[in-house]
């Protein structure tokens, strides 16, 4: 018995078809895609572990799998299968919203304005810490369902707005219970350096976070309560400065996590050097990046994962998008979800890197698919549609993949399915006339 057979498709994008970790400068829009013609489609055969066993036109499937059996099966004429989304950066634990904060930023306050008066991290670690488990827990569940319904099926996902022992394992732990409960995957990140608390310095925030946040992580990771695969510091000026930050992420990489961490973002920190420097797997942001950061990051091939979101909501300028495809640096894409930017929909995030960070669509499929599967090191598994793989896809309900994309908020009625592990995750509804 296999899990899941789609017939029939329009098209099928690999993304890439020779086992490539990430792909880099013209490779990015040079998908791989096997095109159905006139008289025949493509099958995707998924087997009883939820993995991708062929790819191939449907006549070769049929005579190969003449007496199987499926689980389910998908009749896609006419349609579209792609991966499923990865979302490399995204702070989804938290409760009491900051609608508040946007009339605040359209009046002309800045990011960091907003955080001088109270609002920003600190306002949302106050509601953080006084919210029980099941409080974050109910949040979080929606958040995610409704990232997996606009085609997310792994994504990573940060704690941050706890910034104490107690807090942030609160956070770990809900995110720990979500992976066990929902079809969505997710990459835990660590990042109790994600702010200053009110009433520490600097250097008593990295002191509690090395000496006492990182040691109880590793207690927990040791007793198997939560799994948790990178570590963030919220490198910024006011915030977590270079040495500090570099302290953090030592420490971090010391029991094993993964660097992934927040840099350049509102001022020039150098922080794309020092990510190369430590062996970074992935710094977000970098829209202060400098020239020389944009070559250590293509040299240690360190991956850039880009938030357009961000820029958008807080008027930011741009990251170079352009520049570090040029220079080789792999590019990945994130929603960075959280309660600045609240945007859980990868497809709006493609589209806005489309028209204000110039990227192709081809290279928005890539930066959300392989190379969002190798900023959380899972790019082996995932990311591609490729025999081995794991069985991510989403049928797309029109004769091109670029549909997804192009129509600018139409997820919800372009993606028909959402596959995860070869079993429909999500369907469109059927709404009568």
């Amino acid at each position: 018995m296999y899990k899941l057979r789609i017939r029939r498709a329009k098209q099928v994008v690999l993304v890439c078809k020779n086992r490539e970790r990430i792909l880099t400068g013209e490779s990015m829009k040079n998908l791989a895609i096997l095109e159905g013609g006139h008289d025949r489609g493509v099958s995707v055969v998924v087997d009883n572990a939820g993995k991708i066993e062929l790819i191939a036109f449907d006549d070769k499937v049929d005579q190969e799998y003449t007496n199987c059996a499926f689980e389910e099966e998908i009749d896609a004429c006419g349609m579209c299968v792609i991966p499923g989304l990865i979302d490399g950066h995204t702070h989804p634990v938290w409760v009491g919203d900051r609608v508040h904060e946007f009339a605040m930023k359209l009046a002309g306050a800045t990011y960091m304005d907003v955080h001088k008066r109270g609002g920003g991290i600190g306002f949302t670690v106050e509601h953080v810490r006084k919210a029980t488990e099941e409080e974050l827990y109910t949040s979080l569940r929606k958040r995610l369902v409704r990232m997996l319904r606009s085609g997310t099926t792994l994504a990573e996902a940060k704690s941050g707005y706890g910034l104490d022992v107690e807090s942030e394992m609160k956070m770990l732990r809900v995110l720990e219970r979500a992976k066990k409960e929902l079809p969505i995957e997710i990459s835990s990140t660590f990042c109790g350096a994600h702010s200053v608390p009110k009433g520490s310095t600097c250097e008593e925030a990295t002191s509690n976070v090395i000496n006492e946040q990182i040691p109880k992580l590793q207690e927990l990771m040791k007793n198997k309560e939560i799994t948790v695969d990178n570590i963030d510091v919220f490198c910024e000026k006011g915030v977590f400065g270079i040495d500090e930050t570099r302290r953090i992420l030592e420490a971090g990489k010391a029991v094993g996590l993964s660097l992934n961490f927040h840099g350049d973002e509102l001022h020039p920190m150098r922080a794309a050097e020092l990510g190369a420097e430590l062996g970074a797997r992935a710094i977000s942001h970098l829209e202060e990046v400098s020239e020389e950061g944009i070559q250590a990051l293509s040299a240690a091939s360190v991956i850039a994962v880009l938030l357009p979101t961000t820029a958008y909501i807080l008027r930011l300028k741009c990251p170079p998008a352009r520049a570090m495809i040029k220079s080789g640096v792999p590019v990945a894409l994130g929603s960075d979800f959280n309660p600045n930017a609240f945007c859980l929909s990868m497809p709006l995030t493609m589209h806005l890197a489309c028209v204000n960070l110039h990227m192709t669509m081809e290279e928005c499929l890539t930066a959300a698919t392989i190379n969002a599967a190798a900023s959380l090191g899972r790019s082996h598994t995932h990311g591609s549609l490729e025999p081995g793989k794991v069985a991510d896809m989403l049928v797309i309900d029109a004769p091109r993949w670029e549909h997804l994309v192009y129509q600018l908020g139409g997820h919800d009625d372009v993606i028909k399915f959402v596959i995860k592990n070869g079993k429909i995750a999500h369907s469109r509804p059927c709404y009568g006339m």
